[in-house]
């Protein structure tokens, strides 16, 4: 079993920052994917950005490419969500995931492990 902790929510005005954390721990396997997804009120879970633990290979929904960036420690387990020039449509629970595998996973359904959510508000 896996879990993940998400960390780092708040509120924050547009233009702003935030920083989100998500803490692995249990048993893993040698090769994890992990995945940020957002969910706003009566819409879809969305894709944000994924990373891998093998490699340096992030990747990003086009609606937060070159404001966000994610990044990996190994060493502690943990993956974290730069969020810069954030907008009000940012604003949603976000969450945290996993799944054994070196490739690259952009859906919900591609995700075995799933931490609780974090809110992030964006005011204008």
């Amino acid at each position: 079993q896996v879990q993940l902790v998400e960390s780092g929510g708040g509120l924050v005005q547009a233009g702003g920052s935030l920083r989100l954390s998500c803490a692995a721990s249990g048993r893993t396997f040698s090769s994890y994917a992990m995945g940020w997804f957002r969910q706003a009120p009566g819409k879809e879970r969305q894709f944000v950005g994924t990373i891998n633990w093998s490699d340096d290979r992030p990747y990003y929904a086009d609606s937060v490419k070159g404001r966000f960036t994610i990044s990996r420690d190994n060493a502690k387990n943990t993956v974290t969500l730069q969020m810069n020039s954030l907008k009000p449509e940012d604003t949603a629970v976000y969450y945290c995931a996993a799944r054994q595998g070196s490739s690259r996973y952009y859906y919900t359904s591609d995700y075995d492990y799933w931490g609780q959510g974090t809110q992030v508000t964006v005011s204008s």
